[in-house]
């Protein structure tokens, strides 16, 4: 089973540059989106094949993820189950037979750190979800994670110490839910490489320069570690500020 997720920073637009292409050439089973920006009415995804599941924001423009599957799952849900996380479209949980699937957009810190308490209260929130879910069957969790774990996975890390997606209040939390019994499938294979991004900020020439943070993942639970391969982060893709990053699952 071959899986992709990309953070398309605004569907609608990503679909005019070369989304549905990138997805048809792919070819993938699943796809995964974040920041989906609309509501599922607002536009036709022309994927013939695959089935549809939105968890869309209550405010419109806003956040959102959405998965594109050519299996039918056997059940989804939307959210966590916790109110005061709900209402921002960032979690979406498909079961299958052998495995969870959970495409996430993690909060942003923001500029000043003025949302870092917030996420701080989600990741505990998220971790202790995603723990239950494993504890029933193993999970592959992906999605922008909106950190970049260690100084290999950006560019400038000196420079960018206490900036969002790279507090060490933010790291921390990845490494607590790694320990959790989890790995991080890109740095399970590829423990070493360096200069591997999936994020550029649309200033200063920061693509051209490969400027870039690794903040997109694939999160997987330790035992299914035996039926991964062929990870990959596809830096040739445009169409977003964020590139596709993929998995297969055997």
């Amino acid at each position: 089973m071959k899986l992709i997720s990309w953070n398309v920073n605004g569907l609608r637009a990503c679909l005019g540059k070369g989304f549905i292409e990138f997805a048809k050439r792919e070819d993938a089973d699943i796809y995964c989106v974040q920041e989906t920006k609309m509501q599922p009415e607002q536009a036709e995804i022309p994927l013939e094949g695959y089935t549809q599941y939105w968890n869309s924001a209550d405010k419109k423009g806003y956040s959102g993820v959405a998965v594109f599957t050519k299996t039918e799952p056997l059940s989804v849900a939307k959210g966590i189950g916790l109110d005061e996380h709900d209402h921002e479209g960032r979690v979406l949980t498909l079961e299958f037979e052998d495995f969870y699937l959970v495409n996430c957009y993690t909060p942003n810190s923001q500029d000043e750190l003025r949302r870092l308490e917030y996420r701080m209260e989600w990741e505990e929130a998220f971790r202790a979800y995603l723990i239950g879910l494993d504890a029933s069957k193993p999970l592959l969790l992906c999605g922008d994670l909106n950190v970049a774990h260690k100084e290999i996975d950006l560019k400038n890390p000196k420079t960018n110490r206490r900036n969002a997606g790279f507090t060490d209040e933010e790291r921390g939390k990845l490494t607590e839910l790694l320990a959790s019994g989890f790995i991080d499938t890109w740095r399970y294979f590829n423990p070493d490489l360096a200069g591997v991004y999936s994020w550029w900020s649309y200033r200063s020439r920061a693509r051209e320069n490969n400027a870039g943070w690794r903040i997109d993942y694939f999160i997987a639970s330790d035992r299914l570690k035996e039926r991964l391969n062929q990870p990959k982060i596809y830096t040739e893709i445009t169409g977003s500020d964020h590139c596709p990053v993929g998995i297969s699952l055997s």
